[in-house]
């Protein structure tokens, strides 16, 4: 039976990972910061505890799920993010290499500048501008630098079981007739499910290196909560303003890419799978919330 070690779990994309494996028999350690039922307690910046477990448990495939994603924190806990997205996937990396397990990691947007005017592929040049996108970055790098067979999914705007931008809006519908939300920041929201199923995809086959792995099409930040209010059947209107204007309402923002819309070019050169259109794998989502 397969084996597949889960970092982060508890997560959005760790509980989408296990909801999309569960007709299928495989045998999941899934690890997180604390322990818990069917979760074992796994600090990935050590690397001896990492070691450990792997070596224990000899997992087929490692798919890592962990990260310091809270934007704004970590431009003020660059220690602890660096040691979470950058250190962590290095160590990750050693331990499947020294395993031979693949090791399936994800990154995101944040990598690119966001000064961009077309869709990033994997090939275009990262500029991070947050400490969020420089710590992933080297994340990146290192599983390019330590893992033998490996998988880099780039995402973006990312939702599902957990806290997130459309859980979000809904809550902010409830007493809220309007909502102030950024119009001239672009992206690809992404369901963790399909992200799921990407990953499972992939995770069978050969076909390693760096994926981009959004939901199809893109939208602005107000277009998303639009769109969410639609399929929810909410009345809240939404008050579209500028990047400019939001950070003086809300001051002591970090830098956020103003486009970051990926191109899955890889994705679709060298397979026939493809991911949902996004406003298809929101309409999902909500119908199951």
């Amino acid at each position: 039976m397969k084996k597949i070690l889960v970092t982060g779990c508890n997560g959005q994309l760790g509980r989408a990972v296990n909801q999309e494996y569960s007709t299928e028999e495989v045998e999941f350690i899934n690890t997180d910061v604390q322990s818990g039922e069917g979760v074992t307690a796994l600090d990935i910046t050590d690397v001896g505890k990492v070691l450990a477990l792997v070596r224990k448990t000899r997992p087929d495939v490692i798919i890592n799920c962990a990260a310091h994603t809270a934007v704004d924190l970590c431009e003020q806990q660059w220690d602890s993010a660096y040691k979470i997205n950058a250190i962590g996937a290095r160590n990750l990396s050693i331990a499947a290499s020294e395993t031979d397990a693949k090791l399936i990691h994800v990154s995101t947007d944040y990598v690119f500048d966001g000064n961009g005017t077309r869709p990033y592929t994997e090939f275009d040049e990262p500029g991070p501008n947050s400490a969020y996108g420089k710590t992933k970055l080297e994340g990146e790098n290192f599983v390019k630098s330590f893992a033998g067979k490996y998988f880099i999914l780039r995402t973006a705007w990312l939702y599902g079981d957990g806290k997130n931008f459309v859980k979000t809006m809904l809550r902010l519908a409830e007493n809220h007739d309007k909502v102030t939300v950024v119009n001239d920041q672009l992206g690809s929201p992404t369901s963790a499910a399909e992200l799921a199923k990407m990953i499972h995809f992939l995770e069978p086959t050969e076909n390693y290196g760096l994926f981009h792995a959004t939901c199809e099409g893109s939208c602005s930040w107000a277009d998303l909560a639009e769109e969410t209010f639609r399929l929810a059947g909410k009345n809240t209107v939404v008050e579209r303003v500028t990047t400019e204007e939001y950070c003086k309402m809300n001051p002591n923002q970090a830098p956020r890419p103003a486009y970051s819309i990926l191109d899955n070019y890889m994705l679709r050169l060298t397979s026939d799978f493809q991911m949902a259109d996004w406003k298809a794998a929101l309409k999902v989502y909500i119908e199951n919330l």
